[in-house]
């Protein structure tokens, strides 16, 4: 059974290269893309259903030995992950049908994005550092052939941006992976939770936990290393804007908890102090430049920056209820941030325009639109009972319970000014009158393929905010299991 494990890898990867062998048919190389998420979603679904039930699965590949081995790790929050990001898989894929080019799917669109989906789950289940490292840069060639493909001459500037910034993190990352194989002489996770408290030089250990730290603050787009995500997201298609922008920063963040939980735990009055003051600091600076901003989608990529802040702040906290609290704001911010996404590019084509000061009335004209942006919208901004209520209610309890009152009030002010972002989107492009130079936007048809995939993944926001109570225990036993890693520590090293 732990073979599983394999299929949200080698799914998104066989598809590639069917998707490449149809790249000059583009319409059967969408099918294929289509066909390609629904069977990965599928495996994505029988690896949580394995977790859920067995416990922590692993896999070593080819049989190599503990810890040498290159080893798949799959415990309940990186599963939940796997399906999430297969979730958007599917939504992204339908939606791209009816809104890529020809050129683009011949330029290699859908391998692509593929490829860049096994990578996420690669780097979702891998078990050790170097392969961590090896996720990243496939997701960085990946993302960068998407950017480029086509050949724009708008994003060339941001995507070379994109690039270097990303190979300044790697560059961090293999220096940090260098040390911590000095230190310890493995890179295996589960093996280093054993044997980094061993370690006796203390300040080499401090110094390379945040070289590693820094690796990933570029990845995540903390304070202040998160200039690149902006100028780069803007750009993009809807689609791929979506998928970028729901899931990437997360891959960031999901490194993080996972060394700041499993492996560097020995001076948290240094690291989690610093994760606390960063996660701070991109909570605010985010909102604020968001909130100044008028182009759609400027305005959702600033918002990506300050959500990432509420999750790091959930791993600064380091309490079952905080990392629990995290674990479900991440999945929620997932499922919304890519929806308002694929909503921007419904506005643009409902509109003729990006831009807030060019738009209006779409309520009049696109009712379902209007409910299509209003539910993620508002669920980001924290209303009731939308899943982002419940997400940032528990990051704000878990600061009040772990006595960090002024966290927990910067939490929910940075809530009210994303409040105001939304509403400002909401009264410009849906409620105030069509400015004079709009076209039509009654002739201004949304395909239901389109409008489909917004619609489902609104209704997983509806749905995730009823049905909190099972949400909240499953959060908070991956909450439990990243402040005791005993059970993935055992099942990795076999109880040795």
């Amino acid at each position: 059974m732990t073979q599983v494990l394999i299929f949200p890898i080698l799914v998104p990867l066989a598809f590639a290269v069917f998707t490449w062998c149809f790249r000059h048919h583009p319409s059967h190389s969408s099918i294929a893309a289509i066909a390609g998420a629904l069977i990965h979603l599928a495996s994505a679904g029988w690896l949580l259903s394995v977790v859920t039930t067995q416990g922590v699965v692993v896999l070593w590949v080819g049989s190599w030995p503990s810890p040498a081995g290159i080893c798949l790790v799959a415990d309940l929050l990186s599963a939940v992950l796997v399906l999430v990001t297969a979730f958007l898989h599917v939504a992204v894929m339908i939606y791209t049908r009816f809104d890529t080019t020809h050129e683009q799917i011949r330029s290699g669109f859908h391998p692509f994005m593929q490829m860049l989906t096994a990578a996420i789950c690669g780097a979702f289940l891998t078990g050790d550092l170097f392969n961590l490292y090896v996720w990243f840069e496939v997701m960085l060639m990946a993302s960068f052939g998407i950017m480029v493909m086509d050949h724009p001459a708008a994003r060339l500037p941001n995507a070379v941006k994109y690039v270097t910034l990303n190979i300044v993190a790697t560059l961090f990352l293999l220096t940090g992976i260098g040390l911590v194989y000095g230190l310890t002489g493995t890179l295996n996770l589960a093996d280093l939770h054993e044997k980094i408290v061993l370690v006796e030089n203390d300040g080499l250990l401090a110094g390379t936990s945040l070289l590693l730290m820094t690796a990933f603050g570029i990845k995540s787009a903390l304070f202040p290393l998160f200039f690149w995500l902006p100028a780069a997201y803007h750009t993009l298609p809807p689609g791929v804007a979506a998928f970028f922008g729901g899931l990437l920063t997360k891959v960031g963040v999901y490194a993080l908890i996972r060394l700041f939980t499993l492996v560097f735990v020995t001076h948290p009055h240094i690291t989690h102090t610093i994760l606390m003051i960063a996660a701070g600091l991109t909570m605010l600076s985010g909102v604020v430049t968001a909130a100044s901003q008028m182009d759609i989608r400027r305005i959702l990529s600033f918002h990506i920056i300050s959500q990432v802040g509420y999750m790091v702040l959930g791993l600064a906290v380091f309490t079952p209820l905080a990392l629990a609290a995290a674990f479900i704001y991440m999945v929620h911010n997932i499922i919304a941030k890519a929806t308002l996404f694929l909503v921007g590019g419904l506005i643009q084509r409902a509109g003729g325009s990006f831009h807030l000061t060019q738009i209006g009335s779409l309520y009049k004209t696109h009712g379902l639109l209007s409910a299509g942006f209003f539910i993620p919208a508002f669920a980001l901004a924290g209303f009731p009972p939308l899943s982002g209520f419940w997400a940032k209610l528990l990051i704000i309890y878990a600061c009040l319970e772990s006595r960090h009152y002024g966290a927990a009030a910067l939490a929910a002010f940075v809530g009210l000014l994303t409040l105001f972002s939304m509403v400002k989107i909401w009264m410009e492009a849906f409620w105030k009158p069509a400015p004079q130079n709009q076209t039509a936007s009654e002739t201004r048809t949304l395909p239901p393929w389109m409008m489909g995939p917004v619609l489902g993944l609104c209704l997983m926001i509806v749905l995730m905010g009823i049905f909190i109570e099972p949400v909240f225990h499953l959060a908070l036993t991956a909450g439990e299991q990243l402040v005791d890693p005993a059970a993935y520590v055992a099942a990795v090293t076999g109880g040795k």
